[in-house]
């Protein structure tokens, strides 16, 4: 398979698993253009109908991720969406040997796995900002998450291989906070000063 291909459904993976509307419809976009060209099977996402359809979800996303709530059955519903748009980008952009190419769907599924594990690190963030900020701070975080979004999205379709390198990076630490949060959580608070505890 084109190395090139390979890294470019790679990063648009991790971009999904930011945001799944606004990547396909970037990549949607792109397509439309003829600065990405899907494979034959997945040609109706560069189509007039598809691009209106994602773009409107994006803004519908993009809207709905800054309100209290919203933004967490929001994220509910991404453990289904995002996975399911990670595979249709990822078999949209690598080569398509043919009906029931077993390489084809095997990329497709990393490529679901990889946006479901992003969307977790996500989610993690996001719930130990509602914690810590009583949810002030989650508009600010998910505007990051839009802008990480584009650009991770615009490099993977001119810059694939870099796009890569900084979808590995991302990646990296999302794992890493995610497992922060997770081990802050699970912490015991210490005894107030001045109880003494009982043995």
């Amino acid at each position: 398979m084109d190395p090139t291909a390979f890294a470019t459904a790679y990063a648009l993976s991790t971009s999904i698993g930011l945001r799944p509307f606004l990547t396909l419809a970037l990549a949607s976009l792109a397509m439309h253009f003829g600065y990405l060209h899907p494979s034959h099977p997945f040609a109706y996402l560069g189509s007039d109908g598809a691009t209106a359809v994602l773009a409107l979800l994006a803004i519908v996303e993009f809207a709905g991720d800054k309100v209290p709530v919203v933004d967490h059955t929001l994220h509910v519903l991404h453990v289904a969406t995002k996975p399911i748009a990670a595979a249709l980008l990822v078999g949209s952009v690598v080569p398509n040997v043919g009906p029931g190419d077993a390489v084809t769907y095997a990329l497709m599924g990393a490529g679901a796995l990889n946006a479901l594990g992003i969307h977790g690190g996500v989610a993690a963030l996001r719930g130990a900002s509602t914690v810590t900020t009583a949810g002030f701070g989650n508009p600010f975080v998910s505007l990051v998450e839009d802008a990480l979004a584009v650009l991770a999205t615009i490099a993977a379709i001119f810059a694939p291989f870099a796009s890569a390198v900084l979808a590995i990076v991302l990646t990296v630490v999302v794992v890493l906070t995610a497992r922060a949060i997770v081990r802050a959580a699970r912490r015991p608070t210490s005894a107030p000063v001045g109880v003494t505890q009982l043995r």
